[in-house]
């Protein structure tokens, strides 16, 4: 009985908002061949283990998927469907659905933008509104937009290291909420190349390719 009130009690305080203590997220693999299971892991002091594998195992054609869970924080999924899924490793921004729980995660983003803060992602989620944006291909930000009762919360992801020294540091500037930290953090899993500048380009001229690809099909 104790265990399970103390569980209550974490999850209670998991939901709302608080300080952050800045962590880290390493690399892990597990498997071989079509066993083979990889993705992100780390510990956040507030929130526990939180575990991103990306992607996971494909079991159907044209869709490909990673997943967000950890014992304090709400499970996230991020889906990508296309003919493009068949030649990437990881789900893109294009034709990708974003649920958090079991709530759909609403995403727009201008392709065209010509700085970062102008190609990001605009998120939609339990009535609050973020916004998402590469500061270079291995790092990013989340925000939480400030509203009559929250002044809004900033996770920094910033990607270091290389090789089997890859890291990825957490900081949380303000009070976040589980979910905060499943929206900035099921991104590890996500090929963010499109909201840079280089991979907006690139972007662009797949798409045409895709586009083509398809009306062969």
């Amino acid at each position: 009985m104790g265990s399970s009130s103390d569980d209550r009690i974490h999850l209670k305080e998991a939901a709302m908002h608080t300080a952050a203590t800045p962590f880290t997220l390493r690399p892990w693999r597990e498997g071989k061949g079509y066993e083979r299971r990889a993705g992100w892991r780390g510990t956040s002091a507030e929130f526990g283990e939180i575990t991103v594998e990306a992607p996971l195992r494909q079991t159907v054609q044209e869709v490909i998927v990673s997943e967000l869970r950890g014992g304090l924080v709400p499970p996230a999924s991020y889906e990508t469907r296309g003919i493009h899924t068949e030649t990437i490793r990881l789900p893109t921004l294009n034709r990708a659905t974003l649920r958090v729980g079991d709530a759909h995660v609403y995403m727009t983003r201008n392709r065209l933008g010509a700085t970062a803060r102008q190609r990001a992602l605009q998120l939609r989620y339990g009535g609050d509104h973020y916004r998402l944006w590469a500061r270079d291909r291995r790092s990013w930000v989340l925000a939480r937009a400030a509203d009559a009762e929250d002044p809004g919360v900033t996770v920094s992801v910033r990607g270091a290291g290389r090789g089997s020294r890859r890291r990825l540091d957490v900081t949380v500037s303000g009070r976040a909420g589980a979910a905060d930290l499943s929206l900035a953090l099921i991104f590890a899993g996500v090929d963010r190349a499109a909201l840079t500048r280089g991979g907006a380009v690139r972007a662009g001229f797949s798409r045409v390719g895709q586009l083509w690809a398809e009306a062969q099909a």
